[in-house]
């Protein structure tokens, strides 16, 4: 990236996060009127964690993941409740506003005590509820990864493909703190359910392969009858794509860059396809979506089901006479009200969707990014059924 880009990029990054930090500031800790010291301590606190969030970005580009995955726990915990706290914020100052309003058109004279009184009403309950909903968020992100029955009707699949069995894991996002031993669980309950196949639909990693190797190993005992698939996600293009894909071929883990393999069955055929992240293009060389190269020379009387990190990739996949799409990327949004801005980027957030003869399935995620909360979308492994449509 140029230096001038790069400069520009962290500048708007700093100032955001400079803004969202002196918002808390002035609304959680100089409005109530704290006890000096107080007033002072949680200033300090304030001050640290907002340079902690530049610090963590350029420490997790050098330190190993042993060392940095402490420090990404707390900086990823504080901007969960960050996030939470801003999000409440809003309607707080909404409604304090409209109070100042009315006071000022009432000719009402202004009255010290009563603004004392409702900066700290509703810094209260802003501060409560950021804490309940951040201790909500990480509950639901520590349970164990829900199975998640999916049953799919497809037109035109072959007799012998009925009751065909597909485990979708996607964006499980390895890194500071997701590890081995959750990859552990996730390959041993993957693995009890007896697929026939297990697909990977990109972000799977957040670091390089030197750095989380070893947790991405117990990867290599999947097993499916007609194999185990993976496509690249984004975070794989931000953590070293080429490397990435080379390690899980030597996992045993087929990866499929717009190209497609034959499936049979009792007989019988289904084409399995799967395209690049279309933000390859932006790194790499031939990389990126290539649907149509995917697709190239197929037979028209078999379904193809495609693997697509992003759902937006539906779009072209409708034009082209896919049958299935299986794609992830969103988290469902991963913390509410995140699910209500998905769509402006993504036609589908979460779950079965029909366009046109298109059916796509969007997995909210078997891991998550960033904090390691959810809310109100827990992770999922799919466990999806074909049944003839």
């Amino acid at each position: 990236m140029p230096i001038a880009r790069l400069a520009a990029f962290l500048s708007v990054v700093l100032s955001v996060v400079g803004g969202i930090h002196y918002y808390l500031w002035a609304r959680l800790v100089r409005d109530i009127g704290w006890p000096a010291s107080v007033h002072t301590a949680l200033t300090v606190a304030l001050i640290g964690l907002a340079l902690l969030v530049p610090a963590g970005a350029l420490a997790s580009r050098r330190l190993p993941r042993d060392v940095l995955s402490p420090v990404m726990w707390v900086l990823y915990t504080w901007m969960g409740l960050m996030f939470f706290l801003f999000v409440l914020l809003i309607p707080a100052d909404l409604v304090r506003g409209v109070a100042w309003l009315i006071d000022l058109i009432s000719g009402a004279p202004l009255d010290p005590e009563r603004r004392l009184l409702l900066a700290r009403l509703f810094g209260g309950v802003v501060g409560l509820g950021g804490l309940v909903l951040a201790g909500v968020g990480l509950w639901t992100a520590a349970r164990k990864v829900a199975i998640k029955p999916v049953q799919i009707a497809l037109r035109g699949l072959p007799d012998a493909f009925a009751g065909f069995r597909i485990v979708q894991l996607t964006d499980v996002h390895v890194g500071p703190t997701i590890g081995r031993r959750f990859i552990e669980d996730l390959v041993s309950r993957t693995n009890a359910l007896g697929p026939d196949l297990i697909v990977i639909t990109g972000d799977l990693v957040d670091g390089s392969v030197a750095d989380l190797a070893h947790h991405v190993e117990p990867l290599s005992r999947l097993s499916a009858r007609h194999g185990v698939f993976f496509v690249t996600g984004n975070h794989e293009y931000f953590s070293g794509a080429e490397a990435w894909i080379a390690h899980l071929r030597g996992l045993g883990i087929t990866v499929l860059r717009n190209e497609r393999i034959t499936l049979a069955r009792g007989g019988q055929h289904i084409d399995l396809a799967g395209v690049d992240d279309p933000t390859g293009a932006r790194f790499l060389t031939d990389h990126g979506t290539d649907l149509a190269r995917a697709l190239t020379g197929r037979d028209p009387a078999r379904p193809v089901i495609l693997l697509a990190h992003q759902p937006r990739t539906a779009i072209e996949a409708a034009d082209h006479g896919v049958a299935l799409q299986l794609s992830g990327h969103t988290h469902g949004g991963q913390l509410f009200p995140f699910n209500l801005l998905v769509p402006l980027q993504q036609p589908f957030v979460a779950g079965l969707h029909r366009l046109r003869d298109l059916t796509i399935y969007v997995s909210t995620g078997t891991g998550y990014w960033g904090p390691p909360m959810r809310l109100g979308v827990p992770a999922e492994i799919a466990n999806i059924t074909l049944q003839v449509g």
